[in-house]
């Protein structure tokens, strides 16, 4: 495959001081995250730290979409919890594996170009909901804390929101990260600190093969764990993508980034990391501090891992007001605030697309249950829409005895009933002709009520003609209708 040196310098040199400070701040964050989707997954710490580094990498590297950020996320941990609890940490890494190897396929047959089919209302929905989620996944925090906890964390919103305003060459979710840390260590602050959640790793990962039996049971158990992982790690990492390609003014390479999940998730599963995808929040902390190339994704993982083997002393003692002051931000940022005022002028079904999509992600925390539903109410309400678009017009008698039916629009299985009704089967006819030039036939249902029309004029003993049918529409009606079946009835199509 020919790469453009052009291009590569173009997404990991363009903007190295800028990726290089919003990798800083990215894997700062990513601490506290993967050990806290670590210990939601009933897994030892280091195994969320260990993925978000190889993922981190390897994505950088292979990924399509420069800028995003792809480590272990909460979304992946709440699948893997009930697999470690039933049947064991053992089967972790043969997950994580096949995993990875459904992604690649995934790829390999474009199904990234899907994504075409969710709407923008879904996507607003779904970025809305993860807003939500992300702000009140920082409220556990608060709980029994005392005064310090909330004067720590106002500071820190205040430092977010108004350093950019003395400066804006660094980045200010790291200046509030370091003075907060600075601040509650020279004050001897009783916090809750990163140290608190979990012990740090303090060795490099190792390359590791699965311990469990090559059989078909260990296929049966580990493949449905696999499968929907699988689609909630493309689901989330494809949605992101265009969030980010939405906040950069620029595109991505929908099929490249799902093999290229694929691969890092089997890196990380090969090195004692857990399946993981692209996370939205680290995402958005990455563009809003300035990352923009593979470099900053890149950095991220590789200073993740100096932090814990080399910093741990210092990043132990990070207070989680930090982390969740910088959380708060991206929830605020992330949130789509000019989706409300626009309630007054976009249509209602977009609106109450978005709002079923925002209600079932935040109160069942399944990201792809959401915009599952999402999708299907757009199409419900897009073929509703759709269905109206037929009209069928009787133009006067030729002669006596005659009627000329013209049709409009698309037939299909939302209008295909309509189109029945609109036919007079009692009118006393000798011949009817059926003018199909501006109507098209898209599918079974509607070749199956096209041949209802015929078969009950034909009862009345009325000669069909049918006139002016596309090709595309003939094909059909010849591959699916009943003309060439001598017990129901005898279309003449002409072209």
């Amino acid at each position: 495959m020919h790469i453009s040196f052009t291009r590569i310098r173009e997404e990991w040199l363009s903007n190295i001081r800028g990726d290089l400070l919003a990798g800083m701040v990215v894997a700062l964050a990513l601490i506290p995250e993967a050990i806290a989707f670590s210990i939601i997954a009933g897994v030892d710490p280091k195994v969320g730290l260990y993925s978000s580094f190889c993922i981190s990498i390897v994505i950088a590297v292979i990924g399509g979409r420069p800028g995003m950020i792809s480590a272990a996320t909460g979304a992946m941990a709440l699948v893997m919890v009930t697999l470690v609890k039933e049947h064991g940490l053992d089967y972790l890494m043969p997950v994580t594996l096949l995993t990875g190897v459904i992604q690649i396929f995934a790829g390999i047959f474009r199904l990234g170009s899907l994504l075409r089919f969710v709407s923008r209302s879904v996507v607003t929905g779904f970025v809305n909901a993860l807003a939500i989620l992300i702000f009140m996944a920082q409220l556990p925090e608060f709980h029994h804390a005392g005064w310090q906890m909330y004067l720590m964390v106002l500071a820190g919103l205040g430092i977010i929101y108004g350093f950019p305003y003395i400066t804006k060459s660094i980045p200010s979710p790291l200046v509030a990260i370091i003075l907060l840390t600075g601040f509650s260590i020279f004050m001897g602050m009783e916090l809750r600190c990163v140290g608190d959640m979990g012990e740090l790793p303090d060795t490099l990962p190792i390359f590791l093969l699965p311990n469990i039996p090559f059989n078909f049971n260990t296929l049966g158990i580990v493949l449905p764990y696999a499968i929907t992982l699988a689609a909630v790690g493309l689901l989330e990492s494809l949605m992101t993508a265009v969030i980010v390609d939405d906040l950069t003014n620029t595109s991505s390479q929908k099929n490249r980034e799902c093999a290229g999940q694929g691969i890092a998730n089997i890196a990380s599963g090969f090195f004692g990391g857990m399946a993981g995808c692209a996370m939205i929040g680290q995402s958005m902390i990455n563009v809003k501090s300035g990352g923009r190339g593979r470099l900053s994704t890149f950095f991220a993982g590789t200073f993740l891992l100096f932090l814990i083997l080399v910093l741990a002393d210092w990043v132990k003692q990070i207070p989680m007001a930090a982390v969740v002051a910088v959380m708060i931000m991206v929830s605020i940022g992330t949130f789509n605030w000019s989706s409300i005022k626009n309630l007054r002028t976009h249509p209602k079904f977009s609106s109450l697309v978005m709002f079923a999509t925002v209600g079932v992600v935040v109160f069942s925390h399944n990201l792809a249950l959401g915009v599952l539903v999402g999708v299907l109410m757009s199409a419900l309400f897009f073929a509703k829409k759709v269905s109206h678009l037929l009209l069928v017009e009787k133009s006067c008698m030729e002669k006596e005895g005659h009627r000329i039916y013209k049709v409009y629009g698309q037939i299909f299985f939302a209008s295909a009933d309509n189109f029945v009704l609109q036919f007079d089967f009692k009118e006393v006819l000798q011949k009817v002709t059926i003018d199909m030039t501006q109507a098209h036939l898209w599918d079974i249902t509607a070749v199956s009520s096209l041949d209802k029309v015929v078969l009950k004029f034909w009862r009345e003993g009325t000669e069909v003609e049918i006139l002016g049918m596309n090709e595309a529409s003939a094909t059909i009606v010849e591959k699916l209708g009943n003309h060439n079946n001598p017990e129901a009835m005898d279309l003449t199509l002409k072209h």
